[in-house]
């Protein structure tokens, strides 16, 4: 079995274009997120590629290379801290329909 994780780094005014690609292997997303860049502090689903990288790592239980990934940010620590109950409620998932629960209980 091959696993990995892939960011697609792209203007937010760009993503449908790009998504319409139809890139292969991509099947799942990433559950709603706050974001903590200062470019859109808060909103939801407009999450950086870094922190798109790091709560992915995050929720397959890879914290401490998640936290090492955004230490390299001043904000950072704040994307833990505002995402910190359902960043782990999502880690604790074990199949889609969890995940969906554990994302309809904070968003």
């Amino acid at each position: 079995m091959q696993s990995g994780l892939v960011a697609i780094d792209c203007s937010w005014e760009r993503v449908d274009e790009v998504l319409a690609l139809r890139l292969p292997g991509l099947g799942r997303r990433l559950p709603t997120l706050l974001a903590a860049n200062p470019t859109n502090y808060a909103k939801p689903h407009k999450l950086s590629s870094v922190e798109a990288l790091a709560a992915a790592l995050y929720i397959v239980r890879f914290k401490d290379e998640a936290t090492k990934l955004l230490s390299l940010f001043k904000w950072g620590e704040t994307f833990l801290t505002l995402n910190a109950q359902p960043l782990e409620a999502y880690s604790l998932a074990t199949n889609p329909e969890a995940m969906q629960l554990a994302e309809s209980q904070y968003f």
